[in-house]
């Protein structure tokens, strides 16, 4: 029996060489030409990958896959970041890209995002299509495929351009002025020589951490979290610096460690880059973020009179405001963002990049920045957790989930959100959001409380939520 296929919020990923397999990859290609065939000519798509095993022989049957099918295809040689290979989308003007990647999951895991002609993350229409084609199509005995004999396909390099236009939206030239000293940790990922390269091409001190290539990551995902950050904490002591950047293992993730060695969450970094963007750039689109992200954003907003888009999870929707150009800044609380002018994908580079130019032209820390920030619009202090149920606790939860609480740990409820999952909003302003998983018996909780000592007693009862399902 053949392996379904599904495309989540990030594409398809599995195990390599379990359901990860050549005649799966064939078969997930497959569907996607018979998508790419659906749409106007010409029929080219851009293949790529980030360092994994494998990824070399995936994007080669791929590439024969889709010639097969009367596709020409590009072949991205190096491994490179989600993001420049969505600008190379843009670039080139081609039907898509097929990019193999698993992003940050561990190291037994590959993937396959599929970015339509504007370099956005397919959206649910068409990974629908594509998953249809798949289930159509038979075993993968039937697929077309180039034979071996078949001369190489055209190749391109990702980097130069995109480089380039980073270097036109964030300004390097501040950072080297201003004596910032900055460690990069690229997780063996896909941006090994594009943040550092850029950063010392324009005289900004930097070194790196983990800048080699290690299919096993390390032995751990490469996610670029708190408690991963380790190795770049010595060097960032080691060398004087005092800003740690990282990325993840795709690039389209990132991880910031302040000057004094603290973890600043991805939420409040992409408050502050809104808040930052809007003093220095002018800008007046509005703002995007998803459902679980923090509402020191929605705050903000209200702040600058700006309009406050808030999606369902899921990077392609905050993709097609930025497309829409109604925003100067879309993010998740996942650590994906991205700016007006740029990608409509999270790229992990420019948000580092522009962290850096933050400190560089404030003077000020992170923390101090944050501090500021609460001082003008109130305190928000946001949280994740994750409860795994059984099979049957995750039905009945499931059903939970359809009511409407006008109460949760005691406090009364004043608004139900059902934009992705539940969210319920209380009195003061704070709230918790569930979400299911779609591929495991495990529902998240997000909770942000609007002052440091509430958070314990607002995660209590949202665990509490879960488990009396």
């Amino acid at each position: 029996m053949s392996t379904v296929i599904r495309f989540g919020t990030s594409g398809w990923r599995s195990i390599i060489a379990e359901d990860f397999t050549v005649a799966n990859v064939h078969r997930a290609v497959a569907g996607i030409a018979s998508y790419v065939l659906s749409q106007p000519a010409p029929h080219r798509v851009l293949v790529g990958r980030d360092p994994r095993f494998l990824g070399e022989r995936f994007v080669e049957e791929a590439a024969r896959v889709l010639a097969a099918h009367g596709i020409q295809p590009i072949v991205i040689a190096e491994p490179a970041p989600t993001p420049a290979i969505a600008f190379a989308v843009r670039t080139l003007k081609t039907s898509g890209a097929i990019n193999f990647t698993a992003s940050h999951n561990p190291p037994e895991y590959n993937g396959i995002k599929f970015s339509t002609h504007d370099g956005a993350p397919a959206l649910p229409e068409v990974t629908k299509q594509i998953e249809a084609a798949i289930a159509a199509q038979g075993d993968a005995a039937s697929i077309l495929r180039l034979g071996d004999d078949h001369p190489p396909f055209e190749t391109y390099d990702a980097k130069p351009a995109y480089l380039r236009r980073i270097a036109e939206l964030v300004d390097l030239k501040a950072i080297a002025q201003s004596g910032l000293r900055v460690v990069f940790d690229p997780f063996w990922g896909a941006a090994r020589g594009y943040t550092s390269e850029l950063l010392a091409s324009h005289g900004v001190p930097v070194t790196t951490v983990h800048d080699y290539r290690d299919v096993l990551f390390g032995n751990h995902a490469p996610e670029p979290d708190d408690h991963l950050l380790e190795d770049a904490r010595a060097e960032m002591r080691k060398s004087g610096a005092s800003l740690i950047i990282a990325t993840d293992g795709d690039a389209d993730r990132f991880g910031i460690v302040d000057a004094d060695g603290t973890f600043i969450q991805p939420n409040y970094v992409i408050a502050l880059l809104f808040d930052y963007l809007v003093e220095t750039r002018g800008w007046r689109n509005g703002v995007a973020k998803s459902v679980a992200t923090t509402n020191l954003i929605n705050a903000l907003a209200e702040h600058h009179k700006l309009p406050l888009y808030e999606t369902p999870v899921g990077f392609k929707y905050i993709g097609e405001l930025i497309l829409a150009d109604k925003i100067t800044i879309g993010g998740e609380e996942s650590a994906g963002l991205t700016i007006r002018g740029h990608v409509p994908e999270k790229d992990g580079v420019i948000a580092g990049l522009l962290v850096a130019e933050m400190v560089a032209r404030r003077g000020k820390s992170l923390g101090r920045q944050l501090q500021e920030l609460f001082a003008k619009v109130g305190s928000f202090y946001p949280v994740r957790e994750n409860f795994h149920l059984t099979q049957q606790a995750k039905e009945a939860f499931t059903e939970k989930l359809k009511g409407d609480p006008d109460q949760l740990g005691g406090r009364r409820v004043t608004q139900v959100v059902r934009t992705d999952g539940l969210k319920l909003v209380l009195e003061d302003g704070s709230w918790v959001c569930y979400r299911l998983s779609g591929t495991e018996p495990v529902v998240r909780a997000y909770t942000e409380a609007r002052n440091a000592e509430d958070m314990a007693a607002l995660s209590a009862a949202a665990k509490d939520f879960v488990l009396s399902a």
